[in-house]
């Protein structure tokens, strides 16, 4: 058994060593926060409304939304423990993505808004998607892979890629190339899928609440 400390620890130095110029490029913004110490979960409030996006991605991708019997019977419990290869596999799909999509912003608004795996082109709603596609394809149970609303400093609404980790939930996001403590991304966070259900979704408290 790992120890969360030093697992916490040993992934930020492979984030730091593993993130080159080349992988960084791909939309991301602003500097790296590392990890540090404990990592808290993220608390969950009322119960509210997907995205209307969220719900046309299903339609689209009905596979993703709906847990398989089998990842239920291997991956029983809560949280993911952070082995080596879960950490790698956290820090390859983060870096692959962020570089294989080129940034294109979404100029016609929620009523044009698609969520798309692995697009050529595409805004943050596509980075958190195909990272949790990838995820889920290397054998990731999806009740601990949740896409989140958040909103950010410039007031603007993004989605990324929360991680239910042993030892608290982590972010991958398309503006940094650090994987991050949820409470390090500085955002206002708005709703998130639940562990329960992909189709759950809830409200969240804010960090420090």
């Amino acid at each position: 058994m790992y120890n969360v400390k030093r697992v916490m620890a040993l992934l930020l130095a492979i984030v730091a060593l593993g993130t080159s110029a080349q992988q960084t490029q791909a939309a991301m913004i602003g500097s790296p926060l590392p990890l540090r110490g404990m990592v808290e979960k993220i608390r969950f409030s009322e119960p509210t409304l997907a995205p209307m996006a969220y719900i046309m991605f299903c339609m689209r991708y009905a596979d993703e939304c709906k847990p398989k019997p089998r990842a239920r019977m291997v991956f029983r419990g809560g949280a993911t423990r952070l082995t080596k290869q879960r950490m790698a596999d956290l820090i390859e799909v983060n870096a692959s993505v962020n570089r294989s999509i080129a940034p294109q912003r979404n100029e016609r608004g929620l009523a044009g808004e698609e969520w798309l795996i692995n697009p050529a082109r595409g805004d943050c709603n596509d980075y958190a998607v195909s990272k949790r596609h990838e995820l889920l394809a290397r054998g990731w149970p999806m009740r601990n892979l949740l896409l989140s609303e958040v909103v950010t400093s410039w007031g603007e609404h993004h989605l990324v890629l929360v991680v239910r980790a042993q030892g608290g939930d982590v972010v991958l996001d398309n503006l940094n190339a650090q994987i991050r403590n949820w409470s390090q991304a500085r955002y206002r966070w708005v709703r998130m899928q639940t562990p329960a259900s992909p189709d759950r979704w809830a409200a969240l408290a804010q960090a420090g609440v």
